[in-house]
């Protein structure tokens, strides 16, 4: 996936700063296998508490949006298992 997504005019109000955090986990996520999935989100969870960065419910519905416009499948797939497990908590 591209960087085009943060240009989304939807996505306006949200810090570039946020944008550009969100784009290195996509990228860092490309490759994941299911079972690496959790460690990987645990490790976010981290990064994001340690550089104080936080999102909106309504944030994080337009970014995911905004991705699942322009995600493969194989690509709408991992979003959407990440998504069920955001949505147990």
């Amino acid at each position: 996936m591209t960087t085009q997504w943060m240009n989304d005019e939807s996505l306006k109000h949200i810090e570039p700063y946020k944008l550009e955090f969100l784009q290195a986990l996509v990228f860092e996520s490309s490759n994941l296998r299911k079972e690496q999935l959790m460690p990987f989100l645990m490790n976010i969870a981290k990064r994001s508490k340690e550089k104080n960065i936080s999102f909106s419910d309504e944030e994080i519905d337009a970014v995911v949006a905004v991705l699942k416009k322009q995600a493969s499948p194989e690509e709408l797939s991992k979003m959407e298992k990440i998504l069920a497990m955001r949505a147990k908590r």
